[in-house]
């Protein structure tokens, strides 16, 4: 695990997260949760989205039994879908908790914004779940500046992270919403890091980051791969990332960066404007559209 980093309310946010998404969405994920918590992870990131729920809360029961660990040694983040008619936000986190079978969560997040016809209510709703000690704390996803501004009335908590697609085909384009997010004390999170090297595997990034995994493996005297120097891209950038994958050899692999020496600057520049050669955005396209 990497150091973790302060957040605006003073806790520490740990990191990097194992999503229960992409490949686990919609499966029984209490296997590769387990075998992610045994190989060092110590934060788990799930979502009601994912409609797994019960399977990573049966993976965390898992592994924090075999491993002789408390509650308190992971980090859980669940995710707010939306709230049906007659319901609360804090109504659907406790049928989370429910499934995971935890009493709280560490982190909360609205996970898109486009998913609540009154953002403000459900921001509102957000401080209820945290004043009732169903969250310990709460953040957004997928939230643009316009959104952010929407929830940030006299006296609203400040999310204390906005979880956004990130890497370098969409760096550019994320810009605005960092340069906000740094203004208010918002820590940027990544999900989806890894996605052009596997959504588009001969695109312009390709041979940029062969190159440099290529170098940096000669440097560490030990293999580096382009999934690695994309995390080391993301941590250069101050950008904690949530990885997901259903193999174990890679669980170590993805933990390992934290070992690799940094990016120089010459390397995050040549990241930088190969991604900024193409623009793709894998996930809630909805954000280039403007809606």
């Amino acid at each position: 695990m990497e150091p973790p980093v302060p957040l605006n309310d003073g806790t520490l946010f740990p990191w990097p997260a194992y999503g229960s998404g992409t490949a686990l969405r919609d499966t029984d994920a209490s296997t590769p949760v387990a075998s992610a918590i045994r190989a060092g992870f110590r934060h788990i990131d799930c979502a009601q989205m994912y409609k797994n729920e019960a399977s990573v809360g049966r993976g965390i029961a898992s592994a924090l039994e075999a491993g002789g660990l408390a509650r308190d040694a992971l980090y859980v983040t669940t995710k707010l879908l939306e709230v049906p008619p007659g319901r609360t936000a804090a109504d659907t986190l406790r049928e989370s908790l429910r499934l995971m079978g935890l009493e709280c969560v560490d982190l909360f997040l609205v996970h898109e914004p486009v998913r609540h016809s009154d953002l403000r209510q459900a921001w509102r709703e957000m401080e209820e779940c945290k004043m009732l000690g169903l969250a310990k704390r709460i953040g957004v996803s997928n939230f643009r500046v316009q959104d952010l501004e929407e929830i940030a009335t006299d006296g609203a908590t400040v999310p204390v992270i906005n979880q956004i697609e990130f890497h370098p085909y969409i760096y550019e384009a994320s810009k605005p919403v960092l340069a906000y997010m740094h203004e208010h004390g918002i820590l940027p999170t990544s999900y989806g890091g890894l996605t052009p090297l596997v959504r588009i595997k001969d695109g312009p990034l390709n041979p940029v980051l062969v190159e440099i995994a290529d170098r940096l493996s000669t440097q560490a005297g030990q293999a580096v791969t382009e999934a690695q120097v994309l995390q080391l891209w993301m941590k250069k950038k101050g950008v904690p990332y949530t990885t997901t994958t259903s193999k174990p050899e890679r669980l170590q692999e993805y933990l390992q960066v934290a070992s690799l020496p940094g990016l120089s600057d010459a390397d995050e520049q040549l990241i930088d404007t190969a991604g900024a050669s193409a623009h793709h955005r894998f996930f809630c396209k909805w954000i280039d559209d403007g809606t």
